[in-house]
Order: structure tokens, then C-alpha cells, then sequence
């Protein structure tokens, strides 16, 4: 009988596997295939063809949407995180009227779909002057990360013993030194955590890129792919549509995987008290 559990058991981590991993595996095969071969079907490549990576980078300003993305993902990481951290030590520190009501508020915020605040945020940003400009991306992207970032690191920020609080401010420290030389420290797991998410959130948004940007140079990967366009109106370049996903899916995947002792750390800090 155990032996039928542990069968049945690794069958199903097998089916698991193959469904998330086949559709990435099937699109690395697909980038090295070009022509009539990208319509057969084909689980193994018969030869690698690096055609399609180069037209990435011949055809359009492949590697400036790549370094907008970056610029992008890496500044909403860091004003997430520093107003994230700071929110979190009022919320989760500081008594003061209306601080549930407060926290629901920004909770309710990342409930609403990206289409129901297109409308507002376009007009938000068209009277900043921000239209087709980075900042008018990574101000909207903000949106979608300080909510989850503010709660994550208030549920931990909650569960910091109160007397390395106490012992600071007994000796002189300002609540500014708590956090900066107390508490973040303390939080690294759980900032690493919301950071990385942050930085997939950002790197992988579509809605706002698309709609925020006019222009090719100051647009990120995602609109960038799926505006790829062949050498005539009629023809969808799959080929090279499936290199560029994959490179820019593979440092994500990177990331992930050097990261993720942390990511359960911080997702599974403050979850058991004591």
C-alpha cells in the first residue's frame, strides 16, 4: 500500500512538471526553428538554428526595451520596498485612529482588474506629463506592487519582538535608526521576497506598457513582443516572438531559482507566532 502511494504520488508530481515545464521546453524548441518547420510538430530539434535570436536584436531596439524593463522593474523594487518598509513599521508599530480602516483601504486597492483604473491612471499620468516616459510606467506599476508589499511586510513586521523596539529607543535611537538599523535587518527574508515578486509583477506587466507608451524606444519587453511584426503585414513572426520570450524569461527563472530559500522564508514569515 505504501508503495502504491509513492508511485501514485510521484505520477502526480510528474504530471505536474510536465504540464508547467512543456509549454516553456516546446517554446525554446520553436526559437530555433524558423519557416514552414515552426507549423510541423516536432519534440526534439533536429538542428539549432540561432536565426531568429539575431532578428530579435536586428529588427527593432530589442535591447533598449530590455534595459526600459530593467530600469523599470529595478525602480518600482526600490520605491516598493522603501515606501513598503516604511508603511509597514507605522502599521505595524504606531497606534493611530483608522489604521485598520487604512490597511483595508490599500488592500482594496490591488482587488480592482487593471482595466477598471486604465481610464484614471491615463489621465493621472497625461496631467503629470508623463506620457510615453519610464517614470509614468514605474508610477503605474506602483500601483500593482505597494499594496501586496505593504501587507507582506506589515504581517512581519507585526510578529518583531517589541523589546529590540524598546531597547533602541532606550538608548536614543530615533524611529528612523529602528527601522533602518533595527528592523531591516530582521526583515531581509521577507523584503527579498516582496522585492522579487515586485520585480516579476513589473518586468511581466503588459496592460500599462502598452497603453502608456507610444513610441518603440520607450516601450518594455512585454508590448515590445507582442508588437513584433514579420516582413509583411500578413505574417506573424512566431519564431522570433519565441526567442525573445525566451530571453527574457530565462533571468527570471534564474532569479527564481537562486532565490528561492528566501522566497519561503519570506512567504512563510510571521505565518506561526512565537
Amino acid at each position: 500500500m505504501k508503495m502504491l502511494t509513492r508511485i501514485g504520488f510521484w505520477l502526480l508530481v510528474a504530471a505536474v512538471g510536465l504540464f508547467s515545464i512543456f509549454p516553456f521546453y516546446y517554446a525554446i524548441m520553436s526559437s530555433f526553428r524558423s519557416g514552414s518547420d515552426l507549423f510541423t510538430i516536432a519534440y526534439l530539434p533536429e538542428r539549432l538554428d540561432f536565426s531568429n535570436y539575431v532578428a530579435v536584436f536586428e529588427r527593432q531596439p530589442f535591447g533598449t526595451n530590455i534595459f526600459n524593463s530593467i530600469v523599470v522593474a529595478g525602480a518600482v523594487v526600490a520605491l516598493s520596498l522603501a515606501l513598503g518598509i516604511t508603511a509597514a513599521y507605522a502599521f505595524g508599530r504606531i497606534r493611530f485612529r483608522g489604521r485598520s480602516l487604512l490597511l483595508m483601504t490599500i488592500l482594496a486597492v490591488s482587488m480592482f482588474p487593471q482595466v477598471a483604473v486604465l481610464s484614471g491612471m491615463f489621465e493621472l499620468i497625461r496631467a503629470f506629463g508623463l506620457y510615453n516616459t519610464l517614470p509614468g510606467l514605474i508610477l503605474a506599476n506602483l500601483m500593482l506592487t505597494l499594496p501586496f508589499t505593504v501587507w507582506v511586510l506589515t504581517t512581519f513586521m507585526r510578529e518583531l519582538p517589541k523589546e529590540i523596539e524598546e531597547a533602541a529607543f532606550v538608548d536614543g535611537a530615533t524611529p528612523w535608526i529602528v527601522v533602518r538599523r533595527v528592523f531591516l535587518p530582521l526583515m531581509m527574508p521577507a523584503a527579498v521576497t516582496t522585492g522579487l515578486l515586485a520585480f516579476i509583477v513589473s518586468w511581466n506587466e503588459f496592460l500599462f506598457a502598452l497603453t502608456f507608451t507610444l513610441t518603440n524606444e520607450q516601450r518594455t519587453v512585454p508590448p515590445a513582443i507582442a508588437l513584433m511584426s514579420g516582413s509583411t503585414a500578413y505574417e506573424l513572426p512566431w519564431g522570433t516572438i519565441m526567442a525573445a520570450s525566451v530571453v527574457v524569461t530565462l533571468p527570471i527563472i534564474a532569479m527564481v531559482l537562486v532565490f528561492q530559500r528566501k522566497i519561503v522564508a519570506g512567504l512563510t514569515a510571521g505565518a506561526v507566532k512565537g
